[in-house]
């Protein structure tokens, strides 16, 4: 990919889903800058326990330390973070 026509974003990793990615960080170039693009790219990335625990329910996407919902647009310098979701009492 030419970084002239793509975006770069740095995903990052927490909790359970570190272990289960494999990695706590990458920095990524999407063609489709949005968070759809960025799952997009990973599914290249990942093993097959890290893409269903990003893709599990209660995860939570945050862009630049923002709670997010839906497929958000970014921009290169973004960071994408995936959290797990939150237990306990």
């Amino acid at each position: 990919m030419s970084s002239a026509t793509c975006t770069v974003v740095t995903v990052r990793f927490f909790g359970s889903l570190r272990e289960a990615a494999g990695r706590g960080d990458v920095n990524l170039e999407v063609d489709d800058a949005s968070i759809s693009g960025v799952r997009a790219r990973l599914a290249g990335l990942l093993c097959a326990d890290g893409l269903r625990a990003l893709s599990g329910q209660g995860v939570r996407v945050c862009v630049n330390q923002t709670i997010v919902r839906g497929d958000v647009g970014l921009r290169t310098g973004d960071e994408v973070a995936f959290l797990p979701p939150v237990t306990g009492g």
